[in-house]
């Protein structure tokens, strides 16, 4: 995602194709497959919301009849990518999302979407989906990213302040979920006698998947620092259901409170700082791009310690190797970068460039593993 300032200080948001699907066709595919669950069902044409690029959304109205009264539904499908689309992700388990946000929903009072049915039949338009209610509200945008130009960035300091304890205090209350047997689904089948080395295990291999055979010396020297500096207090206490893409572009907001936490196809087993590493991490990522423009973007909001300390009054659990976890978050980060860049090449919305290139923010990497 390259971003340059013009000569009049504008700044122009780049390409990125979110979808190779015809959408007429999957439209008419949808509301012949909604016929199967509601009487006289009828779908609007279907909208492609600003963020997201690992799965497939599509927003649609639609219409159907319940006991002789027409009900009116505004609702979302969530599908995996395409392999035609160069999918971000290896393997996108359709299935369990819908699984777990059933869970957080039933067990916790953090915001999800009211779901509405599961298809786990691919044959119907490529892979399992689903549909849910969508939910009104505001989204921190990706792109142009939300410290460049949003209602959060226009929002007052106390606004800003509200929107970050309470995206925190909902953090908090998904890792208060249950786990056991009925959240077996969501454990890796990886190497590893914890959860935390089952999940490294997992992204080291996808980082090695998306090197295709390239070397990317920034990774591999990440790599070193990481099984280094091991978190050992935090691997040692229980872990907790992680939502995994843990990052405000992912909440939908009233009032800068959450009324919808979105995403979960990286949901996980994991320490609880995993989830504080990545939302810390990726507002760290947009602000160094606001930066890197000079301007002067949101440099006191997600504060590391400001987040920790939040987190510890709403949880009561002690943040540790809160370090460590943004250092993971930045890999992870930089891994799922060289491949959105391989996607965008594949579709034309870049140029090709070396994959030590395509890590955004390897200034920071470097700095973080130089500690």
């Amino acid at each position: 995602m390259a971003l340059q300032k013009n000569q009049d200080d504008s700044i122009d948001a780049p390409e990125i194709t979110r979808t190779t699907r015809d959408h007429s066709e999957l439209r008419e595919v949808l509301q012949s497959w909604m016929t199967g669950l509601v009487e006289d069902p009828s779908i609007s044409e279907l909208r492609v919301p600003g963020n997201g690029m690992s799965s497939e959304t599509v927003l649609f109205d639609a219409t159907w009849t319940e006991d002789g009264a027409e009900v009116e539904g505004e609702l979302v499908a969530r599908l995996a990518a395409a392999q035609d689309a160069v999918p971000v992700f290896t393997h996108y388990d359709l299935a369990s999302q819908f699984r777990v946000i059933q869970r957080v929903g039933e067990y916790t009072d953090a915001p999800v979407p009211r779901l509405r049915w599961l298809e786990e039949d691919p044959s119907l338009l490529g892979s399992a989906f689903f549909v849910m209610d969508r939910v009104d509200g505001e989204v921190p945008p990706d792109v142009m990213p939300y410290p460049i130009e949003s209602f959060l960035l226009d929002a007052t300091p106390e606004q800003q302040k509200t929107l970050q304890d309470s995206t925190v205090d909902v953090l908090a209350e998904i890792h208060s979920t249950p786990i056991g047997e009925e959240t077996a689904y969501l454990e890796l089948d990886e190497p590893g006698d914890t959860a935390l080395r089952k999940h490294v295990n997992h992204w080291l291999d996808y980082a090695t998947w998306v090197r295709q055979g390239r070397s990317i010396d920034l990774l591999d020297r990440t790599e070193r620092w990481l099984e280094a500096n091991w978190p050992h207090a935090a691997d040692r206490r229980d872990p907790a259901l992680s939502w995994g893409d843990a990052r405000i572009g992912n909440v939908i907001y009233r009032d800068f409170r959450p009324a919808a936490v979105l995403d979960w196809e990286m949901a996980g087993i994991a320490p609880v700082e995993l989830d504080l590493g990545w939302m810390t991490f990726l507002h760290t990522f947009f602000q160094d791009i606001t930066e890197v423009l000079e301007l002067p973007g949101m440099p006191d909001f997600m504060d590391p310690h400001d987040v920790a300390a939040r987190y510890e009054l709403t949880s009561g659990t002690q943040v540790e190797d809160l370090h460590w976890f943004r250092t993971w978050a930045a890999y992870r980060h930089a891994a799922i970068m060289v491949r959105v860049i391989d996607r965008q090449v594949h579709f034309g919305d870049a140029e090709p460039k070396p994959a030590d290139e395509a890590i955004m923010h390897s200034k920071r990497l470097e700095e973080m593993i130089s500690v």
